[in-house]
């Protein structure tokens, strides 16, 4: 280890996915979440599992970390809330109390936290809540300019952001201040159709298609109004969530003439078309806000961060409106990436090192493969502790083993690499299918994930393939790339399949076959792409290559190895555990194959399923 080396630790905590950031001489060295080490999903508790797992990775202690950085101001937050209470008083007094009563609403408290917690003496940064997502999207990508838009809930007043960034320095343009809130609003409809607020956004974003935008006048008329740059305006009348108790109070189910939804209910008719209504506006307000931030900052190139920018079908209308030659989006967009961002911020900004820019490479993110890492050695150890029964297989046979058993129709859970970092799998801990099944959809849902049905599934797809098999921006100077996950394409005419059962409705589309990949194929043809081209993750390249060879389709089933309710997972121990619960047919893990018919007989605590069945 060089012992000139440079670290910056970076955190987020105590609101949402908690995480940590290691920053060796700038470059990202180590990004992870709590939740995958304790096993909680969204864990916002302080992350001192992912700082012992950074620190261990580095081969370092904390006398070497030259700053821990925070990703927000926990002062301007708690102000936030107190003149909030203070404006709904005596309604508000359940927030000022929270306040009051949490442990780390100052700097000055959290700043004993971590010195004592950590056993740490050095600097301590407090950055912004939106600086920090935007550092997170514009830093590590590889542009030398840009745009940065920011949407999410909250963070200390603002709700949303246009930024430009230059070299290493990053300039806020325009900021929309609480209550009047996108994400907040789009967060508001997920509690009302069912779904778990800050987790089943993305759910009423996949259960949005099956419904229609009846009530879009509706929810404009009386809800929101949309502004032109992107800005809106919430009827507060509507909304709870200032007080801290709940989103939306009863003048809004009186509004739509409907109860909240229970989870048994979310795919009834009308919660279909609800989620179907905000999706539509949602996609309206971010389109408007990139046009806003063009016309603004002039720039060619867009970076997104933010809770919201996980809305890919949003960020699909972005790319199709051709208002930026080129977009990144930080792969883990949210609170998670605060601590990324924040430790950035502190590198460039506040110590004022340079920034260095490789334009012919995607990014600076390194495919976000950025997590925890075991050798076969590791693993074989802790099969051997399981009782496992294994194969090894040499790299040369792997990638062919593991694409004949997908062709065969097969459900593959893949541990291999650094595990991601951010809400997708991409590769590294994953489960793998055939996308030719038409049935796969369905038998991965509800036998291995144990969730809905109508949950859509993304693709993994050959880099070089992806014009053949998808509708893409006419660029002919550039490849299409969407290595995170994070876009939406719709399939190839040449593709689709025609059915003439035109009158299905709801989940009755569900059945419908609509290309010659059914798997992936959303009801409205979409699908959320990963593009692979080997350079980060060399393994999973090569069995998208034979699979390719064998079936001349160069394209799989891509979903995160864990199951409803539960984080990614993290070990060896935790993919064996989900191998054995759940539906998958091989575990591939390093070297090793695992047959599931092989595998001794264990007992299998059924509250373990009935817990992530109710999540």
């Amino acid at each position: 280890m060089n012992n000139s080396s440079r670290y910056v630790l970076g955190i987020s905590a105590f609101y949402h996915d908690s995480a940590v950031t290691l920053l060796r001489n700038g470059e990202i060295c180590f990004a992870a979440q709590e939740e995958r080490f304790t096993r909680i999903k969204h864990d916002s508790t302080f992350p001192i599992n992912a700082i012992r797992s950074a620190l261990t990775f580095a081969n370092i202690d904390m006398s070497k970390i030259e700053c821990v950085s925070y990703y927000e101001d926990p002062d301007l937050k708690s102000n936030r809330v107190v003149q909030t209470a203070k404006n709904l008083f005596p309604k508000g007094s359940d927030a000022f109390s929270q306040v009051l009563t949490s442990g780390f609403r100052s700097k000055k408290l959290l700043s004993k936290h971590i010195r004592d917690v950590l056993k740490y003496n050095g600097e301590i940064y407090f950055g912004n809540h939106h600086l920090s997502h935007a550092a997170s999207a514009f830093f590590p990508s590889s542009f030398r300019s840009s745009a940065i838009l920011t949407m999410d809930g909250v963070g200390e007043w603002a709700t949303s952001t246009i930024s430009v960034g230059k070299d290493n320095k990053i300039s806020l343009l325009k900021e929309q201040s609480f209550p009047h809130s996108l994400g907040l609003l789009y967060s508001s409809f997920t509690k009302y159709c069912g779904f778990k607020v800050n987790s089943g956004e993305y759910k009423l974003m996949g259960l949005a298609p099956y419904g229609e935008p009846k009530y879009l006048d509706l929810i404009r008329s009386e809800i929101v109004n949309v502004h032109e740059d992107g800005s809106l305006t919430l009827n507060m009348n509507y909304f709870d969530f200032p007080l801290g108790k709940r989103m939306f109070n009863e003048k809004f189910e009186e509004l739509f003439g409907m109860k909240t939804a229970d989870p048994s209910q979310s795919t009834d008719t009308f919660y279909m078309d609800i989620a179907a209504s905000i999706q539509k506006l949602t996609e309206e307000v971010v389109l408007n806000a990139a046009k806003f931030a063009k016309e603004l900052t002039g720039e060619e190139n867009l970076c997104l961060a933010g809770g919201v920018a996980l809305n890919c079908v949003a960020n699909g209308k972005i790319i199709d409106a051709g208002i930026f030659k080129s977009i990144w989006i930080q792969p883990a967009a949210g609170d998670a990436g605060g601590s990324l961002g924040s430790a950035l911020d502190y590198w460039h900004q506040q110590l004022g090192m340079e920034r260095k820019i490789d334009e012919l490479t995607c990014d600076k993110q390194f495919g976000s493969y950025l997590g925890t890492e075991y050798s076969n050695d590791d693993i074989e150890k802790i099969l051997q502790q399981s009782g496992a029964v294994y194969h090894k297989i040499d790299d040369i046979k792997l990638a062919e083993n593991i694409a004949d058993l997908i062709s065969s129709g097969f459900v593959i859970g893949w541990f291999q690499g650094r595990m991601e970092f951010g809400p997708r799998a991409l590769g590294a801990r994953s489960i793998l299918g055939d996308a030719r099944n038409s049935e796969m959809q369905t038998n991965m849902n509800l036998k291995i994930k144990f969730r809905e049905s109508f949950r859509p599934f993304a693709p993994s797809v050959l880099k070089s393939e992806i014009s053949n098999w998808f509708k893409i921006p006419n660029d002919s100077q550039n490849i299409y790339e969407s290595p995170y996950m994070l876009q939406v394409a719709q399939i190839h005419e040449s593709k689709k399949i025609e059915n003439k059962n035109t009158h299905a409705q709801g989940l009755s589309k569900l059945k419908l076959i609509r290309s010659s990949v059914p798997a992936i194929t959303h009801i409205d043809f979409s699908a959320r792409l990963q593009s692979v081209d080997g350079k980060y993750n060399k393994r999973y390249f090569d069995v998208l290559t034979a699979f390719h060879k064998k079936t001349g389709v160069p394209l799989i089933v891509n979903t995160s190895f864990n199951v409803r309710g539960e984080p990614i997972v993290e070990s060896p121990n935790d993919a064996y555990k989900c191998f054995m619960r759940t539906g998958i047919d091989f575990l591939c893990i390093g070297n090793f194959l695992l047959d599931k018919n092989e595998q001794p007989k264990i007992p299998i605590d059924l509250e373990w399923k009935k817990e992530y069945e109710l999540d």
